[in-house]
């Protein structure tokens, strides 16, 4: 009886011991996708267009009729649309036109945020729009010399809307379409 009480301690022990020191099971932390993309490097764009300005070496240029352009970002899936407008005494027009492009995101944005441009020595005037939420486009913006020129530049990538998903590609090319606006001239 003792044997057997002993016994069974012992094979009771063992099994406590060796079932006891393992570390508690818990959940992972979530994790995220890393996206990092290379430093942008800027080269002036210039055409037979009026406006000219500096854009992203990684990105590839191609014109379309009169004036318009498209900067695609193959390695992101996004292409920024640029549309080039003169003026003829509708730039009440032009200026609402733009503005209610944007404000059409507003039913699937979270907020959108308005910052002026303003580039006397330039002659450049405008608004840029950071559109965040699971709108199509993430960015927009509209520059003109209120007398000859009106452009306008918006964002759109190949994918579904996903604010979180497309977050850093969205930062980067709305960078990108803030330098151009910052740097564009008109000839």
């Amino acid at each position: 009886m003792i044997k057997k009480t002993l016994s069974l301690s012992i094979i009771v022990i063992l099994i406590t011991t060796s079932w006891g020191c393992k570390d508690d099971v818990l959940p992972k932390p979530s994790s995220y996708l890393r996206l990092d993309y290379p430093e942008a490097k800027y080269a002036n764009f210039d055409n037979e267009c009026s406006y000219a300005f500096e854009m992203n070496s990684d990105a590839i240029v191609k014109k379309g009729k009169d004036c318009d352009l498209t900067i695609t970002y193959p390695k992101m899936k996004a292409t920024i649309y640029l549309t080039y407008k003169p003026v003829n005494k509708n730039i009440d027009k032009l200026l609402r036109d733009a503005q209610k492009l944007t404000y059409e995101h507003v039913i699937k944005a979270d907020d959108i945020l308005e910052q002026p441009y303003l580039n006397p020595n330039k002659k450049v005037y405008g608004m840029f729009y950071q559109v965040e939420g699971n709108a199509a486009t993430n960015a927009q913006f509209y520059v003109t010399d209120s007398t000859k020129h009106f452009v306008t530049g918006s964002v759109y990538f190949y994918a579904k809307p996903n604010y979180d998903s497309i977050m850093p590609a969205a930062s980067y090319i709305k960078n990108d379409m803030q330098r151009l606006m910052e740097t564009l001239k008109w000839k």
